[in-house]
């Protein structure tokens, strides 16, 4: 018996659904059965802004000290920091229908990266349908 998925808040639930899986890897949205869906970085958005935040502030106080090193070492620090936790980040996978994101899941390499035109059909499609609806 396959196991349900279930939201704690509105209490929605569906089975496990086995073709969300080929060779065990996600291959659909657990959430609306969409099959396209794109790789991202698993990092917190407000994490990287608080990081370029911090060091633009400290960097243009380094500058309005008159210490050009400072704040040229306050950024490339930022910037190697960034790299380094960018590197250490894993993928998750991201729903283009309705933004599921689906964590903690083994992840095909074949999962392309985001790609505007994909995201731009599935806009418009919602667009149409909320159109529709009176």
């Amino acid at each position: 018996m396959d196991a349900a998925v279930r939201c704690g808040e509105c209490q929605w639930s569906r089975d496990k659904g086995s073709k969300d899986f080929t060779d065990g890897h996600l291959c659909r949205c657990r959430v609306c059965g969409c099959q396209d869906l794109w790789r991202q970085k698993d990092f917190p958005p407000a994490l990287g802004l608080a990081l370029v935040g911090t060091a633009t502030i400290l960097s243009c106080v380094a500058w309005a000290f008159y210490q050009p090193a400072i704040a040229i070492g306050i950024l490339m620090f930022a910037g190697l920091l960034d790299m380094v936790l960018y590197m250490m980040m894993g993928d998750m996978l991201v729903c283009y229908r309705c933004a599921a994101r689906h964590r903690r899941t083994t992840i095909n390499e074949e999962h392309p990266r985001f790609d505007l035109e994909t995201a731009e059909r599935y806009r418009q499609q919602d667009l149409r349908q909320r159109e529709a609806t009176p």
